[in-house]
């Protein structure tokens, strides 16, 4: 369950306010509190429009309906409470206020298109404050939307599929369309042709908490991951176990886009020459930096395993369920219609708060397709041999199991450093690790020792940052400049145990050029300066040498820091600091590593 704490506990307060705040925040708007209307009020003298566009559905799904009145989209929204269908009395009284407002404008052939999503309770009230317009004299049609595949058509039946965060897309093609001056047949075809080519499907990490509701006792498990739960707080229709956010969405966009699956392949067969656009929306409690990577693993599987390239990708929050923990996918193929085209409505500029993106179309268009000679070209890197060389095969084994030995610390190093950090050590020696892993895995390491750690240091500043990710950085690109002062380029040599000891005293060195770190202060140099103190004054004995990083590293329990963010912990106790085990563990998996080597 999500978080039942809530500023406002008061649902039928919380929602009065919420839709107090429509005009406050988008002056072309207005609210009728009484019947829970937000209305577009402002048209320019000029405008053609003859089509308004009505939406809405119970609260909670904010920023829809409310955010999408203005210019361009919406003209008048009528909300329920949370979660429930508003009346048809609020309903038809907006139907009639908005053919008032068009007849006053001097729009003699108004009409109204209903938008809505397929539930139960809207498709109802809704549709009986049709009949009563019509029967009135005013002319209004429904567009009904059910985009959402995890309800299959068995399952469906005659009630067919719910609407969900894909409702945007009718909303803003109807809207532009209506803008344009559009007649209500070109409107409400076009509205239909987009419905038809949607699918939309959701991922939840748990239920939402309806404010002044009990607090439920079901909750996920803590790795479940519910697949089509829907945006009212509706079960799912799977529940599943899942180690990666890969893996989800490979499970969502087969749920889409399975041509063989008859029960849910709505879109029937896909086809090259089909063109998309790609909507992956906030449920309501997603972090913004989730949210980006998020796109980028639904973009990107959709282009590798799909072949699909969308025409546009649009992130955001546009259609939640509360504080809802998960998001949804959406995505249109591009249908024909008589009048217009798809894409340049979706592009068309609106007054509303909320759109489906703020870029114009022209950026989309100048800057979309990347150049491919571009993206094929690399800018080659040349590394001048130093002259010292060294056993690549030893070297090769040495640092895997180096590197292994300190991803196996990840999680005891993040426990420390949640303690007196923030927490994120250990993953980013991880991130460092993981990249040098890469580097020994693709070939690339030559048996130049200069060459070779300049890449490993170019691999730690792609991946590490933070404090750590630059002293790593700093050290190692300063360690490759000192082998290759060490060397003669004209006569190569085998790289000795003192040629690594000396180069490390001098990167050492260039790093207390911008650390004022040093042994004492409790950070990562408390087991670096030792380390390479040893290895200078045994002639290079990785053992002796990795003791006593050990040793640097143990005494960091309960000293006093005087650098990082541990300054600002109150009780250290026992807790060693992160960086200098993270040393440690390294330099003993190097000093395993040698010991362990057997030569093919």
């Amino acid at each position: 369950m999500a978080s039942a704490k809530h500023f406002i506990n008061d649902p039928t307060k919380l929602v009065s306010q919420a839709l107090r705040a429509a005009p406050i925040l988008n002056p072309t708007c207005a609210l009728d509190e009484v019947n829970k209307v937000v209305y577009r009020k402002h048209y320019d003298e000029n405008s053609r429009k003859k089509v308004s566009i009505l939406s809405g559905g119970g609260a909670g799904h904010e920023p829809a309906f409310t955010s999408y009145v203005g210019a361009g989209m919406l003209d008048a929204v009528v909300c329920g409470t949370i979660f429930a269908s508003p009346n048809p009395t609020q309903i038809f009284n907006a139907l009639r206020d908005l053919d008032r407002r068009a007849k006053s404008r001097g729009v003699d052939d108004h009409s109204v298109l209903v938008i809505l999503m397929n539930y139960t309770g809207d498709v109802m009230s809704f549709g009986l404050a049709v009949e009563k317009a019509n029967a009135a004299g005013i002319k209004v049609d429904m567009v009904i939307v059910g985009d959402d595949v995890s309800v299959g058509r068995t399952k469906g039946g005659k009630v067919g599929r719910r609407g969900i965060g894909g409702t945007v897309y009718v909303h803003k093609v109807a809207g532009a369309l209506a803008e344009e001056g559009c007649s209500h047949g070109e409107v409400k075809s076009a509205a239909e042709a987009v419905e038809k080519n949607i699918v939309s499907i959701g991922a939840s990490l748990e239920h939402v908490h309806v404010p002044g509701h009990d607090v439920s006792d079901e909750r996920l498990g803590e790795n479940e991951i519910e697949i089509g739960m829907g945006i009212h707080n509706e079960q799912g229709f799977k529940t599943i176990t899942a180690s990666s956010l890969t893996e989800v969405v490979d499970i969502l966009l087969d749920q889409l886009l399975n041509e063989k699956d008859t029960d849910r392949g709505y879109l029937g067969e896909i086809k090259k020459e089909d063109e998309y656009v790609l909507m992956v929306n906030n449920l309501g409690g997603v972090s913004q930096l989730e949210m980006g990577g998020i796109t980028t693993t639904v973009a990107e599987q959709l282009q590798n395993k799909h072949l699909i390239h969308p025409k546009r990708v649009y992130c955001g929050t546009l259609m939640t369920s509360l504080n809802g923990n998960g998001f949804s996918i959406s995505i249109l193929r591009l249908p024909k219609i008589p009048k217009g085209d798809i894409l340049t409505l979706l592009d068309a500029k609106t007054t509303t708060l909320v759109s489906l993106s703020p870029l114009e179309y022209k950026v989309w268009d100048q800057c979309g397709k990347e150049d491919e000679e571009m993206k094929k070209a690399k800018i080659a890197q040349t590394y001048k041999r130093s002259g010292l060389t060294m056993n690549v095969n030893l070297f090769l084994d040495v640092v895997e199991l180096a590197l292994r030995k300190l991803m196996s610390a990840e999680k005891e190093i993040t426990k420390y450093d949640e303690l007196v950090g923030d927490g994120d050590c250990g993953i980013g020696l991880c991130r460092g690790a993981e990249s040098i892993m890469q580097l020994l895995e693709s070939g690339e390491v030559c048996d130049d020792v200069a060459i070779t750690i300049q890449k490993v240091a170019e691999g730690i500043e792609r991946s590490m940052d933070g404090t750590s990710g630059a002293i790593y950085c700093i050290f190692f690109n300063a360690l490759s400049l000192a082998l290759r002062r060490g060397a003669d380029e004209k006569v190569e040599r085998a790289a000795t145990a003192l040629d690594w000891a000396q180069a490390a005293l001098s990167a050492q060195q260039s790093l207390s050029k911008y650390t004022p770190a040093m042994p004492g202060d409790r950070t990562l140099v408390d087991a670096l300066h030792p380390f390479i103190k040893s290895l200078n004054d045994t002639n290079g004995n990785l053992k002796l040498a990795s003791e006593a990083a050990r040793a640097g590293a143990d005494s960091t329990r309960g000293m006093k820091a005087s650098l990082g963010r541990t300054v600002y912990v109150g009780s250290i106790g026992d807790v060693p600091d992160p960086g200098a085990i993270g040393i440690a563990e390294l330099v003993e998996g190097l000093h395993l590593g040698v010991q362990n080597y057997q030569p093919n």
